[in-house]
């Protein structure tokens, strides 16, 4: 794709790298074939092709941005499902990031939409005031019925029905190994994580101590950054993010790091992108650059450990592929292959490419086309007629949950059950 950036705009680190990327596009159109929003509205303009044309008219012209333009790139997931199939290797994740930041600097938002955006950017990176939130939420769903926008409707909606109480595996601690120490790691435990479902970290310290890591939850580490990243706030994500390399960089100075685990793979893609985010400050660029070359999916370590156990009961399992996990992290056999291994039978649904509709507050901003998505995603994985669904985000994990009535697990549940763990809380009823 041709550009025309003046050279005073090129100085901008930001520009410059959206101009690579646009100067890629050939303009194919692959990516409207697997392209969720376009799947379901079939409107050009949101496809990734679409808001490609939106983006560079806007960043060229260096005008603030429209409605036309902030309506369509909202539209889109990051779902990055776009950059799997494109054959000229656009980088639409780092284009999409850059165009919301700008929207986020330019635009000026209708008041009910900034006021639901900055709350979900106050409350949700935050376990406590997230929990609050919830148990109003859960308290105040009843009566939906009287609220007059789809999305307060949605947030409502999102409550689960059992609110679990704190675990205190998520304070800052060491896990020793049992037996022989092989690994030495840190977990990052999250922020929604923590507030909706204590269970994945549980099971993730406990697999992972059982199978020869020394699991460190680090002081300071917290929220990933993505989802406030997500909606442009580029100050607050970068906050979140230096805040985790500050808090790893210790531990791997200290008695040293093998790896990140990860085990949200939305917050995954973000945190081993940190080299990127911070290539331009020079004094986290370096321990960024380390702490994303540290970062790895729970599946990916667990992997390298080989666990040998076998599955209690040999259920049918429907694996949920996340896209932050199979576009983002470019991780599509590691899950099924530890999965299959346990003794579980796996089957994949139909259009596995595509994305549930949860990303992050999608399903909170965009509550209707992510409705569509999850009752095209629920009807894939129920027509495999499996046991239970399982997963690798805790996003997917709720927006699957709202959907079905059959168990939703993450992955490392399992797999700590079919080594040794108990037998994970959602398949006890």
């Amino acid at each position: 794709m041709q550009t025309r950036f003046t050279p005073e705009q090129l100085r901008d680190p930001a520009v410059a790298r959206s101009n690579e990327i646009l100067r890629a596009c050939v303009h194919c159109g692959f990516c409207t074939a697997t392209c969720p929003t376009y799947a379901v509205l079939g409107d050009e303009l949101d496809s990734p092709r679409g808001r490609i044309y939106l983006i560079k008219d806007m960043l060229e012209s260096g005008r603030p941005a429209d409605e036309k333009t902030v309506k369509h790139i909202d539209r889109c997931l990051s779902c990055l499902a776009c950059m799997t199939t494109c054959p000229s290797g656009v980088h639409y994740m780092h284009l999409v990031d850059h165009a919301r930041a700008h929207i986020e600097a330019t635009y000026r938002r209708p008041l009910m939409d900034r006021l639901l955006r900055r709350v979900l950017a106050w409350v949700i990176p935050h376990p406590t005031r997230f929990r609050l939130a919830l148990l109003g939420a859960k308290i105040g769903r009843p009566f939906a019925f009287l609220m007059p926008d789809a999305r307060l409707r949605a947030m409502l909606a999102m409550a689960p029905k059992r609110i679990p109480p704190v675990s205190r595996n998520d304070d800052p601690q060491v896990f020793p190994a049992q037996g022989a120490r092989r690994m030495r790691v840190a977990l990052m435990t999250g922020c929604a994580q923590r507030a909706l479902n204590t269970d994945i970290n549980d099971a993730t310290i406990r697999l992972l101590t059982r199978l020869g890591c020394e699991v460190v939850v680090a002081q300071g580490a917290g929220c990933c950054g993505a989802l406030t990243h997500h909606m442009g706030r580029a100050a607050e994500s970068h906050a979140s993010a230096a805040a985790n390399i500050r808090a790893w960089m210790a531990e791997a100075r200290g008695e040293g790091l093998d790896a990140v685990v990860i085990n949200t793979s939305g917050c995954g893609t973000t945190v081993k992108d940190y080299g990127h985010m911070f290539r331009n400050d020079p004094r986290l660029a370096e321990d960024a650059t380390q702490v994303a070359g540290l970062a790895r999916d729970v599946s990916e370590v667990i992997e390298t450990l080989a666990p040998e156990g076998r599955a209690p009961e040999p259920l049918r399992v429907a694996y949920h592929a996340a896209c932050s996990l199979q576009h983002g992290q470019k991780i599509k056999a590691a899950p099924k292959d530890l999965l299959k291994r346990a003794g579980f039978q796996v089957v994949e649904p139909a259009d596995a490419h595509l994305c549930c509709g949860s990303a992050g507050t999608y399903n909170l901003l965009q509550p209707e086309i992510s409705a569509e998505l999850k009752r095209r995603k629920v009807a894939t994985l129920e027509a495999k007629a499996p046991d239970l669904i399982a997963a690798g985000n805790i996003g997917c994990m709720m927006q699957i949950g709202g959907g079905t009535d059959l168990p939703v697990v993450h992955t490392v549940e399992l797999l700590d059950w079919a080594n040794g763990g108990p037998r994970p809380p959602a398949l006890r009823g």
